[in-house]
């Protein structure tokens, strides 16, 4: 058994992200953003909004302006966003790594999806990619609670499922998300390298205890 195997084997619960954990969706909505953008003549930010990964849309949008000086309306850069999304949405795969960790712990471990996306949106890509019933909870920005990185989303996650959050293991590929697992008392798994958009080394964890 490798150290990964028993890291997730001695957990008794487990919370995935969706976009860019479960979903192999991010380059898809990097495109949405760009397109969104565009529309409202303004510059995609790549890295900028990179680092706001796990963010809610709208926080996000708020974050921007202040940093650029600009005054886009989140709401309608999001719905421009959500429009071009949804058009390509049932061509999305799965994140197949971590998919099959989740595939594999059905029925043997509680888990529970924390997203900064909205419902619409989550729900969506799950049902694409087959796992959407897998979950006990699934928590979104529709949810009326402090988004990533304030633990407050996990924390909640952690009473719908039963678990103690000590006990559970989080999968995330955000800095937001890993950062508010972390401040929940929860273990993390960094999935980035899986992604190759994140970089080349695939084929390795970064585990935090």
């Amino acid at each position: 058994m490798t150290d990964f195997e028993k890291f997730i084997q001695e957990s008794k619960g487990l919370i995935f992200d969706c976009d860019g954990t479960l979903v192999d969706s991010m380059p898809l909505h990097m495109k949405a953003w760009d397109h969104a953008f565009t529309a409202h003549n303004a510059v995609y930010d790549r890295h900028f909004l990179g680092k706001l990964n796990g963010m809610r849309e709208i926080d996000i949008i708020n974050k921007y302006n202040d940093a650029f000086n600009h005054a886009l309306d989140p709401q309608k850069i999001v719905n421009d966003k959500h429009l071009f999304f949804r058009e390509q949405l049932a061509d999305l795969k799965s994140v197949e790594k971590i998919a099959d960790i989740a595939k594999s712990n059905f029925g043997v471990k509680p888990m529970a999806v924390v997203s900064g996306s909205f419902a619409e949106i989550v729900h969506a890509e799950l049902k694409v990619i087959g796992i959407y019933h897998y979950f006990q909870t699934i928590i979104t920005a529709d949810d009326p609670f402090k988004p990533k990185p304030d633990p407050e989303c996990f924390l909640e996650a952690a009473q719908r499922i039963g678990i103690d959050p000590q006990d559970i293991v989080v999968f995330e590929d955000g800095d937001q998300g890993l950062i508010a697992a972390q401040n929940a008392g929860m273990k993390t798994i960094d999935v980035r390298q899986f992604m190759q958009y994140y970089g080349p080394d695939k084929n390795s964890f970064i585990m935090s205890k």
